[in-house]
């Protein structure tokens, strides 16, 4: 940000995107996992989820963040879940809540890539969003201006430091290691379109730039 606050009228060199903060609505967003579980996958999703996005008219200058609570996966099965809950994987007694701050859009092989931080466990590792815009309506349910987009990734799960397994004869895997993250939001653009924010209310201001590339 340069300080100007965009008008709603403003909009980013994305297709039908108002220049300004967008606020995630929980109701209409789903952060949803699968992982390699013996011959199939387990899916899950998280029910609690909060953050923003701002987007600039520099795309590359737009950021995102965006808050999970762990303890509230759900993935059908109540001691599944609880066993996730535990220090063998989220620990969400030391480390209630996964963050993800997004510190740039790229555009990529027709699309776009919101490079960023995924933080678990206290591991901050990062992660690029491969993103699809699905469309903006400019009157939503109340009158209010919404966005939706889809985001994918894939993440190691022992790149941040959950490496439980089960112990079985041979070279069988009970676990998989990677984790495919999808990601289905609405946001709505804020009332005010963003007076009075800077980048560091993003909390991304003293994070390694991105270029689109992570390593």
């Amino acid at each position: 940000m340069n300080g100007t606050v965009a008008t709603a009228t403003t909009r980013s060199v994305l297709p039908g995107l108002a220049v300004g903060t967008w606020t995630i609505d929980p109701a209409h967003t789903a952060v949803g996992f699968s992982v390699r579980h013996v011959m199939s996958r387990v899916r899950g999703t998280f029910r609690e989820v909060s953050g923003h996005l701002t987007i600039t008219d520099d795309p590359t200058q737009s950021t995102a963040t965006a808050t999970i609570d762990l303890a509230s996966v759900d993935t059908g099965d109540e001691l599944r879940d609880s066993h996730l809950r535990s220090g063998d994987f989220f620990d969400v007694e030391q480390t209630p809540t996964m963050t993800f701050v997004g510190a740039g859009l790229f555009p990529r092989d027709g699309g776009w890539v919101l490079s960023g931080y995924l933080t678990v466990r206290d591991i901050t590792r990062p992660v690029d969003l491969d993103v699809e815009l699905l469309g903006v309506d400019p009157t939503g349910i109340q009158g209010e201006t919404r966005i939706g987009f889809e985001a994918r990734a894939t993440i190691r799960r022992q790149d941040f430091g959950i490496t439980f397994d089960l112990a079985v004869p041979g070279n069988k895997v009970v676990i998989g290691d990677k984790v495919e993250i999808s990601l289905d939001v609405e946001a709505v653009l804020d009332a005010d379109n963003g007076a009075g924010r800077t980048d560091t209310d993003d909390g991304w201001a003293g994070w390694p730039a991105l270029n689109g590339e992570v390593a």
